[in-house]
């Protein structure tokens, strides 16, 4: 009887809470419009036909287009004044709020401003390899996706050390609005970069998703832009990704927003989220010839995840075959290859773009960034169709008992019960965790000989250069490094020290050692007989 009446209340809330929301919201706080008075929904549906398509029969049918629209009968009068549209995760977490609260959660055991390159870093050998490029003077590993903007704007790589916490080191655990949390100092910080770039926002935020143009054109409706002022965009970013880059508001319906990975996979067909026909079910709607999204068949977390954790090119760069330089202007500086470490040096070749040179060999190499989408692809999860989700979402239940997905994105080792179990019910915690730390101590020793082995081609070319070897073999040496780069740093950059495709991992690891050990060889032989460096 008390289960009868709990859920009897329940839907009673529900009801009102669909005809109240628009009144409680903070929607109802910043939009200007008047939302006691309802709007017929089919005076908007007779523009907007898409959203008709997404939102009759969805889980948000009865949510009145004021729930997330103010301004609605100035714009019915003329539709050059646009509506107001409140965007904020909190307006979510009204009904959402288990979901709101995981993704603002703190993981206090990721620790914050660890830098990868220190000696018991990820990458020891990070600056020498990456010299000249601006991630040598800070990178860090990643941390809850609450920081996704703070640690973004702080970091001194960044805009030159410029952004400091309000309270000091206080604030390095605070989340929630940007520029409640930072301010401007105004002051340049000696040892500091001035990198950044807006197409490398619109993985950290959802607030630009109505002021920036599918690819980050350049349109009169369009705020930003990919040559934008990164620091007047930073100064225009307040919340770290939101709901609405996996989950539709018109109609739930999951999906994509990120323009790169929409183009890659629906429009130059990319296979790598596709089903066993070969296909990807991603239905593409263009809203106004101003923006695209993707909406899924069904929820798949991979593709989801691919919007930001994958290897992308989104800053300057230059053209390998004229050495050009590529500016925002160009299409290129937002572009997701999708391809694997293998395939990743001749994918960006035939894109005729590369990142810098090495302040020592010249060669061209390419920044990578955190392709953990493309590692996971075809690994032994994967075939067994695990996705991302089912590891660092983990379903639970709240105090009600109703059931929701963590929305923290756990790191499976801070949770292995949650992570692993459920797949694994023959395991236990101790059993798991250690077959987790053997693959990744595995990988990590072949990351480190990697890095050695890429030092000593740099150390032997300085050397063979100061003996006047030619350029002919100085060149085919280059092209060595550059192989060995990307092989090396892919695992730099992706951040489960081989975990997500531990194979796949060794097999390029040991390709890089072999592709370094080839250059140093190919020196060596050409400085035989050569007096050393400073003897006549």
């Amino acid at each position: 009887m008390a289960k009868k009446l709990f859920i009897g209340s329940s839907g009673i809330v529900c009801l009102l809470l669909v005809v109240l929301l628009p009144l409680l919201s903070p929607a109802a706080k910043t939009n200007t419009a008047d939302h006691s008075s309802e709007i017929d929904v089919e005076s908007c549906y007779g523009c907007h036909d898409e959203i008709r398509n997404l939102k009759e029969k969805s889980k948000h049918a009865k949510l009145s287009c004021t729930t997330c629209h103010g301004k609605l009968q100035e714009h019915l009068a003329n539709f050059e004044d646009k509506p107001a549209t409140d965007i904020d995760q909190n307006l979510c977490g009204t009904c959402h709020g288990n979901e709101l609260k995981g993704l603002m959660s703190v993981n206090y055991k990721a620790q914050a401003r660890k830098e990868k390159g220190v000696p018991n870093g990820r990458s020891p050998m990070m600056d020498k390899l990456l010299e000249p490029y601006g991630f040598t003077f800070e990178h860090n590993e990643p941390r809850s996706h609450a920081f996704m903007v703070t640690d973004q704007f702080v970091v001194d790589r960044f805009a030159g050390g410029r952004y400091q916490y309000k309270r000091g080191w206080h604030d390095v655990t605070s989340v929630g609005r940007t520029w409640d949390i930072l301010e401007d100092t105004g002051k340049t910080l000696p040892e500091s970069a001035k990198a950044g770039n807006p197409t490398c926002i619109q993985c950290k935020t959802s607030d630009h998703i109505l002021k920036w143009k599918f690819m980050g054109e350049k349109d009169p409706a369009a705020k930003w832009d990919r040559t934008s002022d990164i620091q007047a965009v930073a100064k225009d970013t307040h919340n770290p990704v939101g709901c609405i880059h996996c989950h539709d508001p018109h109609g739930t319906q999951p999906r994509i927003v990120r323009d790169a990975l929409i183009k890659r996979v629906a429009m130059d067909g990319s296979p790598m989220f596709a089903d066993k026909n070969g296909k990807t079910s991603l239905t593409v709607i263009d809203f106004r010839d101003f923006r695209k999204i993707g909406i899924q068949a069904k929820a798949d977390s991979r593709m989801m995840c691919a919007q930001c954790h994958v290897e992308y090119a989104c800053g300057p760069g230059y053209e390998f075959n004229s050495g050009k330089k590529i500016g925002f202007d160009d299409p290129r500086t937002n572009h997701f290859p999708l391809t694997g470490p293998k395939e990743l040096l001749a994918h960006y070749k035939k894109l005729n773009f590369y990142d810098f040179k090495h302040a020592v060999t010249g060669a061209r190499l390419v920044k990578l960034q955190h392709p953990e989408a493309e590692t996971f692809h075809a690994s032994i999860h994967d075939r067994n169709g695990v996705t991302c989700a089912d590891c660092h979402m983990p379903p639970e239940k709240d105090a009600t008992g109703r059931s929701y997905r963590n929305h923290g994105v756990i790191r499976p080792l801070h949770d292995v019960k949650a992570a692993c179990l459920g797949c694994h019910p023959d395991s236990t915690v101790e059993i798991k965790l250690s077959e987790i730390e053997a693959i990744q101590n595995y990988i990590r020793g072949k990351m480190r000989k990697s890095e050695y082995w890429l030092g000593r081609l740099i150390d032997t070319y300085e050397v063979a250069l100061r003996k006047g070897v030619p350029e002919s073999i100085l060149a085919k040496a280059r092209e060595k490094h550059e192989e060995a780069h990307v092989l090396w740093e892919w695992w730099t950059a992706e951040n489960s020290d081989g975990f997500h495709n531990p194979e796949l991992a060794r097999e390029t690891l040991a390709a890089s050692i072999t592709a370094s050990k080839a250059g140093v060889a190919l020196l060596g032989k050409a400085m035989e007989g050569k007096p050393r460096a400073g003897r006549k």
